[in-house]
């Protein structure tokens, strides 16, 4: 693939992964990508997974011909796009490591060496010049880990970003950007929407023509202002799409029908209703859901005194990611004592700018008419 006549993509399709960081259901695979700069000196962007390292230097063998690289630049030293880096560093003995404080500290510990005698540390505003082509570094903490760094190529407006604007999906597999890009977000990344702004205020003072991240397509053109507006939605927490998830977790069907009954009265108005069975779904396209809209019901039996457990974890990943500046709306379900509305309450208390509505739907055994009535009342308030 060419980027530009000087930058290659020299990355790798990954088939054979199941789940993404041990978490996230992959069935599209996903991408490890890397990119050569030639010039007067040549730039390897990234080493790639481990199980990849033949595929991953033959490619750079076959943009490179007799040439032989002068830098490898890591941003990111997360195994999947470090851990080929020993190995790069032994084939090409000429060539010298680039990358922040961090990343080196880091590459002592998965490696053994720091590289000491062939390292070139960089830092905010540190440029590399390879001739024509010039990279100016930008540092991007906690995006996700602490070491990352960026790169933005000068001359031809490019913006290496790290694992910024990644998405699942291996990149011989067509599919639209923003879903998997989305549940990619706001799994791997989503805690972290200060440090997100803060880079995002960083790039948006260069003219990014292209963006090359480390999972994912190159993004131009069209592709890439939609994925910086999106980025910025993400990043500050706000409302991407109008609508109401209604997610619950249900035994014996009871707390199920009346998340159906709510979903109804809802769609009856015209409201969008996106429904998650969290004893089901697959958890993080909940969670993508559940930040996508600006309203969440949450319904769920009592168990044990305490939530239903796939609620419990729903929440839990919610809340570690920063959920905020949203309403919620609890109903609960019970035979003798209902309690899964306090402790999903609980549960919300460190979000920032959550409204929970103060009528809770209570269900004891199974829907009554007063319950109906309750539900769409409930379906009122959450379209006011």
């Amino acid at each position: 693939m060419h980027i530009t006549d000087s930058i290659r993509y020299v990355g790798v399709n990954d088939h054979g992964i199941d789940l993404f960081e041990g978490l996230y259901p992959v069935p599209e695979g996903v991408s490890y990508n890397s990119y050569v700069i030639l010039d007067e000196k040549v730039a390897v962007m990234d080493p790639v997974d481990q199980h990849f390292g033949d595929e991953w230097l033959a490619n750079i063998r076959d943009v490179l011909g007799e040439r032989q690289p002068d830098y490898i630049i890591v941003h990111h030293m997360e195994p999947d796009h470090s851990a080929n880096l020993a190995r790069f560093m032994d084939e090409f003995p000429g060539a010298a490591v680039v990358a922040s404080d961090k990343a080196f500290a880091m590459m002592k510990a998965y490696f053994g060496t720091d590289y000491a005698d062939r390292r070139v540390v960089v830092r905010e505003g540190s440029e590399l010049s390879l001739g024509q082509h010039t990279l100016s570094f930008i540092a991007a903490p906690m995006v996700h880990w602490p070491e990352v760094m960026m790169s933005y190529e000068t001359s031809t407006g490019t913006l290496f970003s790290a694992d910024g604007f990644g998405k699942f999906g291996a990149l011989d597999v067509e599919a639209e950007w923003a879903c998997e890009a989305r549940r990619y977000y706001f799994g791997v990344v989503g805690k972290y929407g200060a440090q997100v702004q803060a880079v995002l205020k960083k790039v948006s003072a260069r003219d990014i023509r292209c963006i090359c991240p480390l999972h994912g397509p190159v993004l131009e053109g069209d592709a890439l202002a939609e994925a910086l507006r999106l980025y910025q939605i993400w990043s500050s927490y706000g409302v991407e799409s109008e609508g109401v998830v209604v997610a619950y977790a249900s035994i014996y069907g009871h707390t199920k029908e009346a998340a159906l009954a709510l979903a109804s009265d809802l769609e009856a108005k015209g409201v969008k209703v996106v429904l998650h069975d969290l004893c089901r779904t697959e958890i993080y396209e909940a969670v993508e859901d559940a930040f996508r809209y600006g309203k969440l019901v949450l319904a769920s039996v009592t168990y044990n005194a305490d939530v239903l457990p796939p609620m419990r974890a729903f929440l839990h990943h919610l809340t570690s990611r920063g959920y905020q500046n949203r309403t919620v709306a609890l109903i609960e379900s019970g035979s003798w004592a209902p309690m899964a509305a306090k402790v999903m309450r609980e549960l919300l208390a460190p979000c920032k700018n959550v409204t929970v509505l103060e009528d809770t739907v209570r269900i004891l055994g199974r829907m009554s008419d007063e319950n109906r009535r309750q539900l769409a009342a409930m379906a009122d308030e959450l379209t006011r």
